[in-house]
């Protein structure tokens, strides 16, 4: 049992589907420290590795349904940002019994054969298709599993735009050990309600479903920032390859709707850059290019198709001038410039388009998992780390 509580009191963590490590990153800088990471891509460990000097000393990699519990050491928190492609609005829809995203599974299946070391809290990361999946059945059964395992559970919503000039929507779930019966939620008890963390559609989630042990915990407003797009360009020398030719930015133009035409023509005469962003897309069976404007990037993917890379316009001083997203600019849009990037530019692609936002997992730690390990680590502490306790639960 000390060993747990070691685990707990130097704040160590276990990440699964660590991919390149952002999540890492951003619980670093909230206080954490790394002591287990698995992933199943070896591109993703190369590029982990380069990054990451000490990898060797607690990378696994290999398939989560494979793993063993022996192989997880003590820690206070495990983190799982599981595949969302099964989940996604973008993918089949296929859900947790999808081929990708039934690897949650897998990491409730190591959770359950730790028995009594499973950590005290987990936190779940995926993107917000994960709420409505086969009409939130998928949802419900995940966080009854958790339930089923010990822990209560909260929920949230981030949009990492809060931190970031990147539109970047993701459904977050804290879990901690608890021996609480499950209680009803109402909406009259609960603050809540249609807040920026908690929208419409997730509290009503909340309170349709009183079977799940909740635990929800008022948490501060999300902060705003000034950023945008501007300011995570990357100076690309004018004779790059990168930079598109005239044919080609001719046939971008000719893809975008006449608003969307009439909005880069006018910024074209503009005295100073401005940089715009666009996706292709299928439109009534024609690939078409939709323009965002207002200085924040689309959220960014893994490159699989090309619909999937997200082009980058600079209109201005009678230029049209075209490329693709950097692999360092997709870094900032992440908040991980400080990243050492490596792979080719498909692969570095995907490791951040398939990754969390840095800061927007910083604020979590920060405003969340370290004001409820403290509650933790008090009454483990009076109860000598007999690992029985009961945090504080707001609004229930």
């Amino acid at each position: 049992m000390s060993n747990i509580c070691n685990g707990l009191n130097q704040r160590l963590f276990a990440e699964f589907f660590a991919g390149i490590g952002l999540m890492r990153l951003g619980l670093e800088k909230a206080g954490w420290k790394i002591a287990f990471a698995n992933d199943i891509d070896p591109t993703k460990e190369r590029i982990y590795q380069n990054h990451f000097k000490d990898s060797i000393n607690h990378f696994h990699l290999g398939d989560i349904h494979h793993l063993k519990s022996n192989q997880v050491p003590n820690v206070g928190l495990a983190t799982a940002s599981f595949p969302c492609t099964d989940l996604s609005l973008a993918g089949r829809r296929e859900g947790l019994s999808g081929s990708q995203s039934s690897a949650f599974w897998g990491f409730v299946n190591v959770l359950k054969e730790m028995g009594e070391r499973r950590p005290p809290i987990v936190l779940l990361e995926n993107v917000e298709g994960f709420l409505t999946s086969h009409n939130g059945q998928d949802f419900k059964e995940a966080l009854l599993a958790l339930n089923g395992l010990g822990y209560s559970v909260d929920t949230f919503i981030v949009d990492a735009v809060r931190f970031v000039p990147q539109s970047r929507v993701r459904l977050f779930v804290v879990g901690h050990q608890s021996a609480g019966e499950p209680e009803k939620v109402s909406e009259k008890q609960l603050s809540f309600y249609q807040s920026d963390l908690r929208p419409k559609k997730l509290a009503d989630f909340i309170l349709k479903h009183p079977e799940i042990n909740w635990c929800i915990r008022e948490l501060p407003n999300l902060p705003k920032t000034n950023a945008r797009l501007i300011d995570v360009i990357e100076e690309i020398p004018e004779t790059s390859k990168d930079w598109w030719n005239e044919q080609r930015v001719e046939y971008l133009l000719n893809q975008t709707f006449d608003r969307h035409r009439v909005l880069i023509e006018t910024a074209k005469k503009g005295s100073e850059y401005t940089y715009l962003t666009a996706f292709r897309r299928e439109r009534e069976g024609r690939s078409m290019a939709e323009i965002r404007s207002d200085g924040i990037a689309g959220c960014l993917r893994t490159p699989k198709g090309g619909s999937a890379r997200q082009i980058l316009l600079r209109v201005g001083k009678r230029e049209i001038s075209i490329r693709l997203l950097s692999p360092r600019e997709c870094a900032r849009l992440m908040g991980a410039d400080e990243y050492i990037i490596s792979g080719n530019i498909n692969q570095a692609l995907f490791g951040f388009g398939d990754a969390v936002c840095v800061p927007v997992v910083t604020w979590i730690g920060e405003n969340y998992l370290n004001p409820l390990l403290s509650e933790i680590n008090n009454v483990t502490a009076k109860q000598e780390c007999k690992h029985e306790y009961q945090p504080a639960v707001i609004g229930i």
